[in-house]
């Protein structure tokens, strides 16, 4: 590879994946001639590793169990200016690969996704659109603005992105925490519509669709609490001073007409419901600022790193 060409890595993360690794890893190397194709084993019993080897790929394992494990064992090792994740079961279009490097580079981008359309029911489930769906919709009303396709395993990363991201989750909620990451740093991302394919025949999904859709769900409403913690305890502390207006209304007019308090076991149960609502909001409060000193040491890793377009400079 030329000094004037981008290092290019190729993240594959791999679990029992002999039915379409090797074909993975071909699909890659034609579209990405110049790149180091790696592939993480993730505890695979099947001849994952060996068939990735003979395909020409870096193989290399990880023993945690969990592809957000995989993913921040890769992002530790590997050195590269332009990351590009995909999964190892050939249902990603490899061929777009070319192209949404080439977006990146142009303006720059921390992040491009590869945004999923397939015209075949097998390849991307109803129940897995429905979900994608509505998670997608719930990080844009938490978050304020989104991706249109927030679980897809087809990234590509700057060497900045993958430098400054501590990688938390454990498992195939990780593609909801790149997105969260993404936005709460106000990153230059994009999207780029690829084909997705059916699975080939012997591969099998590891994704459950409630188990995984839960976690999902989980670690949205977690990041909310972590990165909008006024919001967050806010609403709490509001429902718990609602609840304490509300039963304090009767206690209130029957103090006007009588000027008596006959029910005191109500009396302290408001005083406890606002008591909470007031320690919820200075919660809230503190833990802003905590958050704010994250974001500006995560913001401040994020800027040692030069753009993408300056991969050649100080090589």
């Amino acid at each position: 590879m030329s000094e004037a060409e981008p290092r290019i890595a190729v993240l594959l993360p791999c679990y029992n994946e002999a039915g379409a690794i090797a074909q993975t890893v071909r699909d890659f190397t034609q579209a990405l001639p110049g790149a180091i194709i790696y592939v993480y084993d993730n505890n695979s019993t099947d001849d994952s590793s060996a068939l990735a080897a003979a395909s020409g790929a870096v193989v290399r394992s990880v023993r945690q169990q969990g592809k957000g494990h995989v993913v921040r064992r890769m992002f530790a090792d590997i050195d590269a200016d332009i990351y590009v994740m995909a999964d190892g079961d050939a249902t990603y279009e490899a061929a777009a690969a070319p192209r949404m490097v080439a977006a990146m580079l142009a303006d720059n981008l921390d992040m491009v996704v590869g945004a999923r359309k397939s015209e075949v029911e097998a390849a991307y489930r109803r129940g897995h659109r429905l979900g994608n769906l509505l998670l997608t919709g719930l990080l844009r009303r938490l978050f304020g603005r989104s991706f249109t396709d927030i679980l897809s395993g087809y990234r590509i990363f700057s060497r900045r992105f993958v430098k400054s991201f501590p990688v938390l989750s454990a498992g195939f909620e990780i593609e909801t925490e790149m997105s969260v990451h993404a936005l709460e740093l106000a990153m230059p991302v994009s999207e780029e519509l690829t084909a997705y394919a059916a699975r080939p025949e012997g591969s099998v999904s590891k994704l459950s669709t409630y188990r995984d859709g839960w976690r999902i769900l989980r670690t949205i409403v977690q990041l909310y609490r972590i990165e909008r913690p006024v919001l967050f305890f806010g609403i709490i502390g509001a429902l718990f001073a609602l609840a304490g207006l509300i039963l304090a209304v009767p206690l209130f007019l029957t103090y006007l007409q009588t000027g008596l308090v006959p029910r005191f076991p109500t009396a302290i149960l408001i005083t406890g419901l606002m008591i909470i609502a007031v320690l919820n909001g200075m919660c809230g409060l503190i833990l802003d600022t905590v958050v704010r000193g994250r974001r500006e040491v995560r913001r401040l890793a994020y800027l040692t790193f030069r753009a993408p377009s300056d991969f050649a400079r100080d090589r």
